[in-house]
């Protein structure tokens, strides 16, 4: 159910354009028409819709299943996972014996959704499950033999690694010496020799059978849950208490899903539908009470609750707070004490915005003072004191503007040391290349995927760094260049731009990757009434040759050439973007985030 269709290159521009405002070309997404027929007739679709469902791989047999996605048609047998069996065995029998059982967490909405998962289970097994979530400035990332040990000096007598500990060797080669058996669920690429441990449950473990490598560590979790669940059973657990409902929980697994940006394909869309849908009561006192704190209203949530809402508020005690409060606030049953966490992690959130525009102005003063950014196929950028919670975030931002692989470093001056993070653009794969420079000796330690990796470097060996980067990936930045186009699902009159436009496609949700959410073009506008807003966001109304507008909103390019293109209100653009809900002060309306435009004129 990925996007289907011919390579981006050998496709004629939508509109005309090869290069746009952000120096992208258009192009349509590919669509059989045969397919598009297909799915009109089978499904009474309105052409447009069948066009962008046979544009993302859905023919008319699939159509149902894609549309109404149900965990009955998709939930994968949990025994096909490597190690499942052992891991339910693991900890059915630490839940029988009334053993001391610890979950450790990463640090963000993942690992807190799935450490939620597993003590809401426990709960309801009538046991309690501790959190340890290390702190990312002292402890650094996933397990350690330090935490480990304190894990053993509080009484554990097993642990459930989650959203972390699928290459942690070392660590658990330790936990192993002090006799501390360890589980691991995790998702993140691993090496083909599993850790030393009881179980390894991971879809991306080299061989597993699942199919389910899109799984966030929350997905893997509910799986768990329901093996969990099966191994209970046959062993008559449930003759005196109630089965554990795991769809209670499904809000936390789709929060993993959208937060740590899976593909929401196959059961990982049909969890991420379902768990949307479970998310919309607001049961969850934690949720509720950070939605409350956040000073948004209760009602149907989708993918910008969960990721533009939520998810950051939940991310900001990893980044620049207590490690361990989005677990707390996730599990936690007691209404007061989830309006305490979500009041002091939106207090958080609202301080790393702080920092992280401070940081982003700072970075972009560097790089274009250096002048040579447009030359070189990674930008790397390092500046002293910088928070490490937050230069993740900041290379994303930079990537964006300057569409390119961007590595953002915080200097810690009096250790010699920086911790950066990078994100990089498809067709470059950036996690490879971090592999590589610390294979070669440039880094003390780095690794990732393909689009984002983290590093720690010396101070001296910065300017190594981003020479070993640039050359690395010089031969992928044509490819890169050529793949980063945008690509449009349907062309639209402003007039035609309304909210049943918009509730028709979002038939298609959720969106994410390997659902792409629909692109709309629209020919011929004038943007009126422009104006700044905070942040550098700019806000007008776009008419069309006939006098029907759309409002429309571009983020973060005032001083972009979109933007200031916006701003001269000049007529004749062509402009692509995303429909968005637009439902203020109890208005059902619909507006317009725009992502490009064009002048024709240029063209």
């Amino acid at each position: 159910m990925a996007d289907g269709g011919a390579p981006t290159g050998t496709r004629t521009a939508f509109l005309g354009v090869e290069r746009s405002l952000s120096g992208r070309a258009w192009r349509q997404r590919a669509a059989a028409e045969a397919t598009v027929r297909a799915l009109m007739q089978a499904h009474g679709l309105v052409a447009p819709l069948a066009r962008a469902l046979a544009a993302r791989g859905v023919d008319a047999d699939g159509a149902t299943a894609f549309l109404d996605p149900t965990l009955k048609t998709w939930f994968p047998d949990p025994s096909t996972f490597i190690d499942m069996d052992a891991a339910a065995s693991a900890v059915v029998d630490a839940v029988e014996k009334g053993a001391a059982v610890h979950v450790f967490a990463d640090y963000d909405v993942d690992g807190a959704s799935s450490a939620a998962l597993l003590v809401r289970w426990f709960r309801d097994m009538g046991a309690e499950l501790p959190i340890y979530v290390p702190d990312r400035l002292t402890e650094g990332y996933g397990p350690s033999a330090r935490a480990f040990d304190t894990l053993k000096a509080r009484g554990a007598e097993l642990v459930i690694t989650v959203d972390c500990g699928a290459a942690a060797t070392t660590a658990l080669q330790h936990a192993a010496a002090i006799d501390l058996p360890v589980v691991v669920i995790d998702h993140h690429l691993m090496r083909d020799v599993p850790p030393p441990c009881l179980a390894v449950v991971n879809p991306n473990r080299p061989g597993c059978p699942s199919g389910q490598g899109n799984l966030a560590a929350a997905g893997v979790v509910l799986v768990l849950l329901a093996a969990l669940n099966r191994e209970a059973r046959r062993r008559g657990l449930f003759a005196t208490r109630p089965e554990p409902d795991l769809r209670r929980w499904l809000d936390l697994a789709a929060l993993g899903a959208v937060c740590d940006v899976t593909g929401l394909t196959g059961f990982n869309r049909a969890l991420t539908a379902q768990g949307l849908k479970v998310m919309s009561t607001w049961g969850n006192v934690g949720l509720r009470a950070l939605l409350e704190a956040a000073g948004a209203e209760p009602g149907p949530a989708g993918v910008m609750q969960a990721g533009f809402i939520l998810g950051p508020r939940i991310n900001a005690g990893g980044r620049i707070g207590r490690a361990d409060l989005g677990a707390r606030l996730l599990s936690t049953e007691d209404p007061a004490e989830a309006m305490a966490l979500a009041v002091e992690l939106n207090a958080l959130n609202l301080e790393r915005r702080e920092v992280e525009r401070q940081v982003t102005e700072e970075a972009v003063r560097r790089v274009e003072a250096g002048g040579s950014h447009a030359d070189q196929a990674v930008i790397t950028v390092a500046g002293e004191d910088w928070h490490p919670g937050v230069v993740g975030i900041v290379a994303g931002r930079l990537r964006e503007r300057w569409r390119k692989p961007v590595v953002v470093i915080g200097v810690d001056a009096v250790n010699g040391v920086g911790k950066g993070s990078g994100r990089s653009q498809p067709g470059q794969d950036l996690g490879r290349a971090v592999q590589a420079a610390w294979e070669a000796g440039v880094l003390m330690a780095g690794g990732g995927h393909p689009m984002a990796a983290g590093l720690t470097v010396a101070l001296d060996r910065i300017d190594d760094l981003r020479r070993f980067l640039s050359d690395r990936l010089a031969d992928t930045r044509a490819e890169a260049e050529a793949l980063d186009a945008v690509e449009i699902d349907a062309l639209v009159e402003p007039g035609a731009v309304d909210r049943d436009l918009f509730d028709q496609f979002q038939r298609l949700s959720p969106f994410g990757p390997g659902n792409a959410e629909p692109v709309f073009a629209l020919e011929r506008v004038t943007p009126r009434e422009p104006a700044v807003m905070g942040a550098g966001h700019v806000r007008c109304r776009l008419a069309g040759p006939d006098g029907a507008s759309v409002r429309a909103v571009a983020w973060r390019c005032a001083d972009l050439p979109l933007g200031r293109a916006i701003l001269s209100g000049q007529g004749g653009l062509s402009v692509v973007g995303r429909l968005k809900a637009d439902d203020w002060n109890g208005r059902r309306g619909v507006q317009l985030e725009i992502d490009d435009a064009a002048d024709p004129r240029a063209v």
